[in-house]
């Protein structure tokens, strides 16, 4: 009996979360210009790939694509590696002040990124970066929460390993590239994930720093789809075609992000 419960509260849970993601990919197929929720628009037979067709022969939004897959490949790489370096450095390496400098790049974490808006955006200004791919991507290059979780994993590796490659003559990058990032993948494939699902979905800042149509992310597009167009099945459409690459991704990463998770001392 208390399995019976437990199951039907987590299915009660699980629908919950999913009705959202079910009305968008229900609703990119019917051809309504208002959501309205009745019967008929669950079970009509009436689909239609009319707003797909209408979304993809449309030049621009392909064009947001783009924009999206550069501003959020580049840093996705540039974390995985950078990441992991830094991750290195604070967790193997011994300098002086380390764990002051850690603990002070940790806190900037509690400062809301709204407050640096204004200050980081006349900076960009100055550079000639508004309108400007640099703008979302050199901010990007690495992420505090991705050192954190390199730097917890790899103080749970013995420095047994570094030590038997420096009597064998390795030299620290070749301890780095050999033994250090091979044993990361499962968090380092973590800091990846995250860093996709958070560039792919990011609305606030290209929002800010985009201010022309052709150099709108799909995010910033189809806020403007939603302004422009008001036509509920193309804006599903959209979504639902935004909403692929970040569960392709987690599909396949779903393995390793789940044991990085763990192995970072997280869970």
């Amino acid at each position: 009996m208390k399995k019976t419960i437990a199951y039907i509260g987590l299915f009660f849970f699980a629908a919950c979360f999913l009705l959202p993601f079910l009305i968008m990919v229900v609703g990119s197929f019917r051809d309504m210009q208002y959501a309205l929720l009745s019967p008929s628009f669950w079970f009509s037979d009436e689909l239609s790939l009319s707003n797909y067709t209408y979304i993809l022969d449309d030049g621009i939004f392909m064009r947001w694509i783009f924009n999206s897959v550069v501003i959020t490949v580049v840093p996705v790489f540039s974390q995985m590696f950078f990441c992991t370096v830094i991750g290195y450095i604070f967790a193997k390496k011994q300098f002086p002040g380390r764990e002051i400098y850690f603990w002070t790049f940790m806190a900037v974490i509690m400062i809301p990124q709204q407050l640096l808006i204004i200050p980081k955006y006349i900076m960009f200004a100055n550079f000639g970066w508004i309108n400007n791919y640099a703008s979302l991507i050199v901010p990007e290059i690495w992420g505090i929460m991705g050192v954190f979780l390199i730097r917890q994993y790899l103080q749970g590796i013995p420095n047994d390993f570094e030590e038997a490659a420096k009597i064998d003559g390795a030299t620290d990058f070749q301890i780095f590239m050999r033994i250090i990032f091979p044993l990361t993948i499962p968090v380092v494939a973590t800091v990846g994930t995250f860093s996709f699902i958070q560039n792919w979905n990011d609305l606030f800042q290209p929002l800010i720093y985009m201010t022309q149509e052709e150099m709108f992310p799909v995010t910033v597009g189809l806020a403007s789809i939603l302004g422009k167009e008001g036509h509920f099945g193309i804006e599903m459409a959209g979504s639902t075609i935004s909403f692929i690459p970040t569960f392709l991704i987690f599909l396949f990463f779903q393995r390793y992000f789940t044991e990085g998770i763990q192995l970072s001392g997280i869970k």
